[in-house]
This record gives structure tokens, C-alpha cells and sequence, in this order.
């Protein structure tokens, strides 16, 4: 097989290098684009989540209430408990804090009794700048900040930041460990102050003692009405189903690329054996079976797939850590404000989408190769062959349309519109295999050009219409998957902007 792919492979590369660089190029940008949505993906829920960890901490619990807090009394209740180990009250507050150009720049600020915080929140606890005050964590116009909130605001040792009365103004006396977006933390008490929170909690976080019972607590606690005990991690698992129709709905229109790759193989493919049907059949007269023919083309194809994958799989690592950057961790859907995630490489990942490339890679050339094993040796050596020219169903592209306007129609599956994605299927194939007989309708009411090249062109295409399906499968492939990634991408953004504004009017 080797020699056959030197003798007869390698030549046909050399003398048509760029035909095999677009199939090269089309399973390259199939499995990149792939590939760094799954990475994308991955680091956003990742770095989200850590940046949830590190500003909830690990309590075994949090006592939260409606959005403008609850009484601060319950937090003595809580902490007196016999079976609660540490209990740490806790203001969260969305507000803008203003750099020395006078831009605004969105900040969370949380208020926390620098003397409970630290047994549960550590990534909380205030780090005194150099020569700052020890009573500074008590001050109540100290304010210490994430690293994020220092690079977006620079070095600075005032901070104003926009309060319910107006404006105040603050003195940066350290920093804290805290990922995530810009946040900056202070005094209980100052905040409460400044922000109109007086008497008033956003969450307790609470750690139980050894050996107690979550569900006997709270039971005995009687928390109010408008009050649950909620999980740390919530926040991040309230997000990822929140974001997951639209990450789902990504990835699966990342793989339609790799069905563009596979149909460009396809493609090329099949020109490749037309054209070389003189050598296939002679190397068929002189010993090689149709199943050696068959693997010939299989073993192109899979090479095709091979250096495609590795390609692909350097860009899209590439292309990931660019638009984490340049887009954060959701491609401009909105769903992580504020996180600017890292790249963190799947070496599993990888694999699996390298497969994907080198299986969509053979399965472009696997009708080619069935054309090359239907080849009659005989005849082709006669010029009475035509590997193309398989017998074709007219009637399945029509079947394939209507299945998939009824499978978009059908429910989705936990959530997961299963059917929707079958329909995207059935509606792209069934297109492509419309073609021939879209491509006869078009030409059968067209005047003989008069120009021999354009007669040439039309009756070529009037009489084999199969060529056309050949021709423009890859275009149509490209162009839907174009198309479905702006819509989806403009329709999920506008559809949580419209959600978001029903939820939160004000």
C-alpha cells in the first residue's frame, strides 16, 4: 500500500497541490473550529467556577434571601447555634468604580467581618499593602482588591466608586486573593454604611460543627419566609444551565465544520478518481483487486485526515487562547461577564476531536472509494467508464427536506433539542442532494449558448448534473455553517438580554 500511495497518490499531489491543500485546508479549519469551542467551553466553566469558589468559599451552606438582603438579626441566631461551628455574614453589592480617566468600570463589593471570614472565605481576607495600618481591616474606607479590579482600575491609592447618595470615596490599603471579575472588599459596617445596607445581610455563610445534621440545623434554625439555605457552588451550577442550551448548540454547529471537511473531501476525491481512471484500471488488469482500489482511495483519505487533525488541532489551540482574550469564555453571548478565562488544554480532547477529523476525513472518501472499487478495468481502459455516474435516488433529497422540517418540530430531550440537530442533518443533505435535479430544472428552459465554451459548460451540466452535487457540496456546507453561527449566536445573545430584562425590570 505503501508503494501505491508513492507511485500513484504522490504524482497525482504533485501535479494538483492546491485541489488537495483545500481538502487538507477545509479538515484543518473543521477540527480547529471544533476543537476551540470545546476549549473555550471548558476553560470559561472552569475559570467561572473557581472565581465562585474563591468568592463563596466552602461553607457547608448559605443562608440567603431575596435580593435586597434580610434582617442582620438572624445572623446571631446562626452564629449561637450549638451545631453551627462558624457562621461569617456577608453584603454583596453590584456598583461602578471610576479609573483616574473617569471611565466606569463595573465592581462587585463584598462587606465581611475581617474577623469570621477567614476560617470560610481564605481568598477573602484582606493582604495589608506594604506600611498600611493592621486597624485597617477595620476601617470602614479601606478597600482591598482582586487582581483583576488593580489591572483595570491601575495603581491607585483613592478609589471613587458610586454609591445610592451619589459618589464616595475610598483608600486602597491592600488586595485580596480572589479571582474572577474586578471585586473589591471592605468593612462590614462601611459597607452597610455607604451603600444603604444598614441592619441588612446579603448571605451567612455557615460551616457546621463536627458530627451535626444539615437538614436538624436548619429545621431548628425556622428560617423566615423569602430565606434558603443554599449550596457555594450554585452560582457556577446556576450559569452552566443557564449557558448550556448555548454551548451545546456551539458545539454541535462547530462540528457541522467538520462535516464541510468531509464533504470538500468528498469533493476532490471524486475528481481525483474520475480523473485517474485510466491508472486504476490498468493497475486493475494487472493484479490489483477492487478492494485493494477501494483501500487506495480509504488510505488518501485517511492521510488527508491524519496531517489535517495535527493541524487542526495546533490552530484551534491557537484560535481558543485568542478568543478567550479578544472574547472572553461565551463568543459574545454574555453568559460570563467579567471572567477572562485562561486556556486549559484537554489532552483527552484532543484526541477525541482528532479522531472526529481523520472518521470525517473517510467518510468523505469512502463513496469515492466505492467508486473506484465499482470501477470495470475493461471499460474504463476503453473510456466507457465513468466513476461517477452512480445511480442515484431522486427521490431522497425531497424525503430528506420534509424529515427535517417534522424532526424540528418535535419536543426536545432533557432539555437538548436532539430531534432539531437530526433536522439540521437531514435538511443540509437532503439541500445538497437536490442539486442535480435543482441544476436540470434551471437549465431545461435555457437557449444553446453560441459560445463553445459555454455550450460545452452547459451540456456538460444538462447531461451529467451528478457533477454538480460534486461541485457545490462543500459550498453549501460552508455557507450553512456560516449562516447558523451568526443567527445562533445574535439569537441567544438577544434572546438573554430579553429574559434578563423581563426578570430584572429595574
Amino acid at each position: 500500500m505503501i508503494a501505491l500511495l508513492r507511485q500513484l497518490s504522490w504524482p497525482e499531489l504533485r501535479h494538483h497541490p492546491w485541489r488537495n491543500l483545500a481538502a487538507l485546508l477545509a479538515v484543518t479549519l473543521g477540527v480547529a473550529l471544533a476543537f476551540s469551542v470545546q476549549l473555550i467551553n471548558q476553560s470559561a466553566l472552569s475559570e467561572f467556577s473557581a472565581a465562585v469558589r474563591s468568592v463563596n468559599g466552602q461553607p457547608d451552606f448559605e443562608i440567603r434571601g431575596q435580593r435586597g438582603g434580610f434582617d442582620e438579626a438572624l445572623y446571631e441566631r446562626v452564629a449561637g447555634h450549638p451545631q453551627v461551628g462558624w457562621a461569617s455574614p456577608v453584603i454583596e453589592i453590584d456598583t461602578y468604580a471610576f479609573d483616574a480617566q473617569g471611565r466606569r468600570i463595573a465592581l462587585r463589593v463584598l462587606g465581611i467581618d475581617a474577623l469570621a471570614v477567614s476560617p470560610l472565605s481564605p481568598a477573602l481576607m484582606p493582604r495589608l499593602a506594604e506600611g498600611a495600618d493592621r486597624l485597617a481591616l477595620l476601617e470602614p474606607d479601606a478597600l482591598f482588591l482582586n487582581v483583576q479590579a488593580q489591572e483595570q482600575l491601575g495603581a491607585t491609592k483613592t478609589l471613587r466608586l458610586q454609591t445610592p447618595g451619589g459618589h464616595g470615596q475610598w483608600r486602597v490599603q491592600g488586595s485580596v486573593a480572589a479571582s474572577g471579575p474586578p471585586l473589591a472588599v471592605m468593612d462590614l459596617a462601611g459597607a452597610q454604611h455607604a451603600f444603604g445596607w444598614l441592619g441588612r445581610l446579603s448571605r451567612i455563610d455557615v460551616r457546621l460543627a463536627p458530627g451535626a445534621d444539615r437538614a436538624a440545623v436548619l429545621q431548628s434554625l425556622a428560617l423566615p419566609a423569602g430565606l434558603r439555605a443554599a449550596s457555594p457552588d450554585e452560582a457556577a451550577q446556576r450559569v452552566s444551565n443557564v449557558s448550556r442550551a448555548y454551548r451545546v448548540n456551539l458545539t454541535v454547529l462547530a462540528l457541522v465544520a467538520l462535516f464541510t471537511g468531509a464533504f470538500l473531501v468528498f469533493s476532490i476525491l471524486s475528481l481525483s478518481v474520475a480523473k485517474r481512471q485510466p491508472q486504476l484500471a490498468l493497475l486493475g488488469v494487472l493484479g490489483l483487486s477492487a478492494r485493494g482500489r477501494l483501500a487506495l482511495v480509504l488510505a488518501e483519505s485517511a492521510l488527508l485526515g491524519i496531517v489535517g487533525s495535527a493541524l487542526g488541532l495546533a490552530l484551534g489551540t491557537a484560535l481558543a487562547a485568542l478568543a478567550l482574550r479578544l472574547l472572553a469564555g461565551d463568543l459574545g453571548g454574555g453568559y460570563f461577564p467579567g471572567v477572562a478565562p485562561s486556556l486549559q488544554f484537554s489532552a483527552g480532547a484532543a484526541w477525541v476531536y482528532g479522531l472526529l477529523g481523520v472518521m470525517a476525513a473517510l467518510i468523505g472518501g469512502w463513496l469515492p472509494a466505492r467508486a473506484a472499487q465499482r470501477l470495470a478495468p475493461a471499460q474504463a481502459l476503453k473510456g466507457l467508464g465513468d466513476a461517477a455516474s452512480a445511480p442515484s435516488a431522486h427521490w431522497l433529497g425531497p424525503v430528506l427536506l420534509v424529515a427535517g422540517v417534522l424532526l424540528a418540530l418535535l419536543p426536545p430531550v432533557a432539555e437538548i433539542p436532539l430531534a432539531a440537530y437530526l433536522a439540521v442533518a437531514c435538511l443540509l443533505f437532503g439541500g445538497i442532494a437536490c442539486v442535480p435535479a435543482g441544476v436540470g430544472l434551471l437549465l431545461r428552459g435555457l437557449q444553446p449558448p453560441r459560445h463553445a465554451l459555454a455550450l460545452l459548460a452547459v451540456e456538460r451540466a444538462r447531461h451529467q448534473r451528478h457533477t454538480a452535487t460534486i461541485a457545490v457540496a462543500g459550498v453549501v456546507a460552508s455557507l450553512s455553517l456560516a449562516v447558523a453561527l451568526t443567527v445562533m449566536v445574535s439569537s441567544f445573545r438577544e434572546s438573554m438580554t430579553q429574559w434578563l430584562d423581563s426578570v430584572l425590570p429595574a
